[in-house]
């Protein structure tokens, strides 16, 4: 089962508050970017977000579980999809502590 468009247009929804968010289909899932960076992954109508100890933190006592076979564990948020404001905060924290991604290298 893939991720619906209109599953992952309400997660990037509810996310707008924290900055540039973006999604990009990648193998009939999702990536969510915030601010060039990749937060988390939508897969199979699931949002699952990058582990990080400020986003640990925040969530207190999250679910992890892994977004496709053979992936490392993300925090599946489930109940908190519908809060605006902590999946916000979720999404910066989470950015916030990850490095920036490095420039791609030019073809010649």
């Amino acid at each position: 089962m893939s991720t619906e468009k209109s599953f992952i247009d309400y997660v990037t929804g509810q996310m707008k508050t924290a900055g540039e968010i973006t999604a990009r289909k990648m193998f009939g899932e999702y990536a969510v970017y915030l601010d060039g960076k990749v937060i988390a992954l939508v897969c199979d109508n699931q949002l699952f977000v990058k582990p990080t100890a400020a986003g640990r933190a925040f969530i207190g006592d999250p679910t992890e579980a892994p977004p496709y076979s053979g992936a490392k564990p993300h925090f599946l948020i489930d109940e908190q999809l519908d809060d605006q404001e902590w999946l916000a905060e979720l999404a910066r924290l989470t950015a916030d502590a990850l490095p920036t991604p490095k420039p791609k290298k030019s073809k010649k």
